[in-house]
């Protein structure tokens, strides 16, 4: 056995799965339909086990039988051309590892805060129902119960000094969908009601079985935010009937704000709040010049520039579930981003535009390894205070 070639295989193996899961990724950014990324997504199924086999099957068993002394010089152009693919998959590979170990949080983060809290423990048993994925949610590990309850607090120069201290509660992806119980996103909600706060925002995602919207009232509608509730809708609720979760969701009191912008004033201040589901559904938010503070939510991560090119202030996002699953090192490795994993989730400061993306609270798949479900509390604070009319949020 030539161990040193065996070496050489494993990292063309390594590069091939890189370039497949870039496909997978980023078909999955595309407006299609379920049916049609499942199709696609059996292609790289395929391709990540059939390839492997073809390299130490052609290249090292047979052919220039790499892996029994052979010499590299005996490839054919065929397989040359198939090695300098697979080598640029290794050399993706490297540079996203590179990028998750250099990645920080940009210096608009002043302080973060986080509580995990085991759901499973405090509800005496895993939340789970009997169907498609309940042996997902039943692996050993699996951190899908076990969620990270944050406070991040942002500093931003945009900020009004009227608006020092506002409170926003960001809750994602929460794919009702009857694998994890109710009582699950129950629990959650009781513990996200306790702590008042000012406004709630829902980035998308909310229902992946029709069956489920019935929960709709007693979880979202536990919370209350003082100036109010908006919401808008993502790609698995346009696999749904999304009129009919609109509709649900606005029953108990939030406020739709796909495709258009709502103004609050608070302290003399104007808030502009604009909501993005493109390119599911819908179109971008027109904000208007008289807001001194724009709030976008948008389920995806991928229409960042499009908010730089409104000026946005600050941008929610959801949708990649921060894979979900990550590797020590390499980090994420799924998620349905054109940019691929660059915006699985975290906090990206790209100017004028603070991008906050959660993790999500569930996900059609119930499994998370070293990604743990998590709702954020943020508070905004500005760089200068005026002394004479400091806002404190809550407070009448």
């Amino acid at each position: 056995m030539d161990w040193l070639n065996l070496l050489a295989l494993l990292w063309l193996i390594a590069g091939n799965t890189t370039l497949w899961v870039a496909y997978v990724n980023r078909t999955h950014a595309l407006p299609l339909t379920c049916g049609t990324l499942h199709r696609l997504r059996r292609v790289h199924d395929v391709m990540i086990i059939l390839v492997p086999l073809l390299l130490i099957v052609g290249l090292g068993l047979t052919g220039p039988k790499l892996l029994l002394g052979g010499s590299w010089a005996k490839l054919t152009p065929f397989w040359w051309a198939f090695v300098g693919v697979c080598l640029l998959g290794g050399m993706q590979l490297v540079f996203v590892t590179i990028r998750n170990i250099l990645q920080r949080a940009p210096e608009q983060l002043i302080d973060k805060q986080s509580e995990t809290i085991d759901i499973a423990d405090k509800l005496g048993a895993k939340p789970v129902e009997p169907g498609k994925y309940y042996r997902l949610a039943m692996l050993p590990m699996n951190e899908q119960f076990e969620v990270e309850f944050n406070q991040k607090t942002f500093q931003l120069e945009s900020l009004p000094a009227e608006l020092d201290g506002l409170s926003i509660l960001h809750i994602s992806d929460w794919h009702f969908m009857g694998t994890l119980s109710q009582s699950y996103f129950k629990q959650v909600s009781d513990l996200l009601a306790q702590e008042p706060v000012d406004i709630v925002c829902f980035t998308g995602d909310l229902i992946d079985s029709m069956k489920c919207v019935e929960w709709i009232p007693e979880t979202l509608g536990k919370l209350k935010g003082k100036y109010g509730n908006f919401f808008i809708l993502g790609n698995h609720d346009w696999y749904q009937d999304p009129d009919v979760i609109r509709e649900a969701v606005s029953k108990i009191g939030w406020v739709n704000v796909a495709s258009e912008t709502v103004e609050l004033e608070i302290d003399h201040a104007i808030l502009q709040i604009g909501g993005d589901e493109t390119p599911w559904m819908g179109t971008s938010p027109e904000f208007s010049e008289i807001a001194h503070f724009r709030l976008l939510l948008c389920h995806t991560p991928d229409n960042l520039q499009s908010a730089r090119d409104s000026h946005v202030d600050l941008m929610l996002s959801g949708h990649n579930h921060g894979g979900q699953v990550q590797l020590p090192l390499v980090g994420p490795v799924y998620s349905p981003s054109r940019f691929g994993t660059q915006y699985a989730s975290g906090i990206f400061w790209e100017a004028p535009t603070l991008l906050h993306i959660s993790r999500g609270l569930s996900g059609r798949h119930p499994l998370r390894y070293h990604c743990r479900p998590e709702v954020t509390r943020i508070v905004l604070k500005a760089v200068e205070v005026s002394p004479e009319k400091p806002h404190e949020p809550g407070v009448d």
